[in-house]
């Protein structure tokens, strides 16, 4: 079989992604790697990079809400595998970012050979965990199965709109960022709150948080 050759990298800290780059140079000569520090920029790489085999995806960047940026992707550009890169690593987080479409998960801690071994295991159409963590797999809430699928149907607009109210940002301020009219902002809430079967703007923010995962304590500042 013939390795992928090109890979999106997403992670807000610069050395975490030279760290990423040199695991996957070093698993796959001749690979392309494309860098992204947000989750606005994961999406516009994978625009210009429509023939990606796989986004290496930190879930704690700018523009996302733990798995909320996950589901999203996987929403928008379901044949690109991603694979999440993370400090959070709990069993519980791994196994639910599974549940939420990632082909892996891979502990920022681990050494760049594990991570250039998982990266390819994705390639060849494996799932990857630490494997002490795939031996105890458990199952996602149907509620969250529910919301997940909802989330991803959201606009690339609107799931930013969706990211700016779960900061706490009024619609003159989303408006202001993104430049434009307050009654687009409106009309974007009101097909949020239609998309994801919730009645008010602070039920559409409880139902995000469901996604979030707490940053782990210990990452690159």
């Amino acid at each position: 079989m013939q390795l992928a050759q090109k890979i999106i990298i997403a992670d807000d800290h610069p050395l975490f992604r030279a760290a990423l780059k040199q695991a996957v140079t070093q698993a796959i000569p001749g690979v392309e790697t494309i860098e992204a520090d947000s989750l606005p920029a994961v999406q516009e790489a994978v625009d210009q990079h429509s023939d990606a085999d796989l986004v290496l995806l930190d879930i704690h960047m700018p523009g996302t809400n733990g798995f909320s940026g996950l589901v999203f992707l996987r929403g928008q550009n379901p044949s690109i595998p991603v694979v999440v890169v993370s400090g959070s690593e709990e069993p519980n987080v791994m196994k639910r970012a599974l549940d939420y479409g990632a082909s892996g998960f891979i502990p920022k801690s681990a050494p760049l050979e594990t991570i250039g071994e998982a990266i390819v295991a994705v390639l060849e159409g494996e799932e990857w965990l630490p494997q002490e963590v795939a031996d105890n797999l458990g199952e996602v809430s149907e509620d969250d199965q529910k919301f997940a699928a909802a989330l991803a149907a959201l606009t690339p607009q609107q799931f930013r709109v969706l990211t700016m109210l779960t900061e706490g940002l009024l619609n003159k301020q989303i408006a202001y960022e993104l430049n434009v009219s307050e009654a687009t902002i409106k009309a974007h809430v009101t097909a949020i709150l239609r998309k994801l079967g919730v009645h008010s703007r602070t039920q559409a923010v409880i139902a995000a948080q469901r996604l979030g995962v707490e940053p782990p304590k210990t990452d690159l500042e």
